[in-house]
């Protein structure tokens, strides 16, 4: 397929870091368990994807398929894919940039919090995942 005059591969994320550690994630969850998988995986592959649409288009296809293999939800599968990507974007939140340069603070000074809220609020969404 021609697109913008760029030929788009027909498998472009199949050899990825972020395929391998989705494959990963699969083969040890259960059709209960996937929801929560794909977000811890989703937030592992955010560092190496930071992209949201990016991110779907080599995670998205892994966890549909296993979804379809395990017989499980699908929307929540895609759910949980959606919040890992937006989880580990609170380590560091581009909407604060313009707030610090205004309060004269930089990205250290709110670091901390920043994982604090990470990691309490990863134990919720992923307890939630888990329920669902």
């Amino acid at each position: 397929m021609i697109l913008c005059k760029y030929r788009l591969s027909r498998t472009p994320a199949r050899d990825s870091v972020a395929a391998a550690v989705a494959a990963g994630f699969v083969s040890i969850s259960t059709a209960q368990t996937l929801s929560c998988f794909s977000f811890l995986g989703a937030g592992l592959v955010n560092m190496f994807v930071p992209s949201g649409g990016g991110q779907w288009a080599v995670h998205g296809p892994i966890m549909i398929e296993a979804a379809r293999e395990l017989g499980a939800d699908m929307p929540c599968k895609a759910l949980g894919v959606a919040w890992g990507e937006a989880w580990t974007n609170m380590i560091q939140p581009f909407w604060t940039l313009p707030m610090l340069a205004i309060a004269g603070l930089g990205i250290h000074d709110i670091m901390g919090y920043t994982a604090v809220v990470l990691l309490v609020s990863g134990v919720v969404i992923g307890a939630i995942l888990l329920s669902v």
